[in-house]
């Protein structure tokens, strides 16, 4: 094993980062994997979804220990599961009335089952498991370069069907019910969004793991949308975040014995916190317009 160090080099410290293929393939599958889960993320905050997202990426982990305990690539574990999952709570999901209690009620359901059968698989296997904390917590190592063209072309088809639907899709998200009245299809674009979902937790979960897989999902977006409320800087400023989180961490993760999961939630929750001070701050304050009654 290579030992590695920071330095007081800042150049030095780079070409270290960048000195193996894993870690060229790790800082290529991070980025790609922070874009897409915050142009998602993003939409699933406006959206009020993030316990379906949460629940999708609890999924992951019997997803994965499944594939794992068959023989086949966690990748397909991964994907599997996922989209299977937000198919599942796209049909359990009510078209009116009670749409949060009712949503939430099925989606807990489906997430229990799903963390027995995770259990039930690992005790099924019987091999080394070694790699349980890699699924759980994530892991940059042994990214290859299949796995960052398999990530790629996912996220690509991910964000162009996105950007095909992004108007619609952002239009049911604030209003389903003028939406559905404008003749919106809500439902098919609702299914539509939980399978995009679906994808990109299956996707951010090879890096950060099952467990974390949230929080580059809800942290970057919610972050966002505490500084400003227009929806194109908003995004931008989601991805942006998310990126540089995701950079940070990786750099953080190769020089220490750490699980890349945790640098990314706590990178992404000092933004958030930092972001609410901001927010509430008394400058920021003083600086909105007063109207007069």
């Amino acid at each position: 094993m290579v030992a590695t160090h920071l330095t007081w080099n800042l150049l030095d410290d780079l070409r270290q980062l960048f000195e193996f293929p894993f870690m060229v393939n790790a800082f290529r599958a991070g980025t790609i994997v922070a874009v897409v889960a915050g142009a998602i993320g993003w939409f699933m905050v406006v959206r009020r979804q993030a316990f379906a997202g949460h629940t999708l990426a609890l999924v992951g982990f019997p997803g994965a220990a499944g594939a794992v305990w068959l023989g086949i690539s966690a990748s397909w574990g991964f994907f599997g599961f996922c989209v299977a999952t937000a198919l599942l709570i796209a049909v359990l999901r009510p078209e009116r009335g009670d749409r949060y209690g009712e949503e939430s009620a099925g989606i807990g359901t489906v997430q229990a089952f799903a963390l027995a059968s995770g259990f039930l698989f690992i005790s099924l296997y019987r091999g080394f498991l070694n790699g349980i904390n890699a699924l759980l917590f994530g892991s940059f190592l042994g990214i290859t370069n299949q796995q960052v063209l398999v990530l790629l072309v996912v996220g690509v088809t991910a964000l162009v069907v996105l950007a095909a639907v992004g108007r619609p899709l952002l239009f049911v998200s604030v209003d389903p019910d003028v939406a559905a009245a404008r003749g919106v299809r809500v439902r098919r674009l609702s299914v539509l969004f939980l399978v995009l979902l679906g994808l990109t937790v299956a996707e951010v979960s090879q890096i950060t793991g099952t467990l974390l897989v949230f929080a580059l999902l809800v942290m970057p977006a919610a972050t966002a949308q505490l500084l400003t409320a227009r929806p194109a800087l908003s995004m931008t400023i989601t991805i942006a975040f998310g990126v540089v989180v995701t950079w940070l961490a990786l750099a953080v993760a190769y020089f220490t014995p750490y699980p890349i999961g945790f640098f990314v939630t706590t990178f992404a929750f000092a933004g958030y916190v930092a972001a609410a001070a901001v927010r509430h701050s008394p400058w920021r304050r003083s600086r909105r317009p007063a109207f007069a009654g």
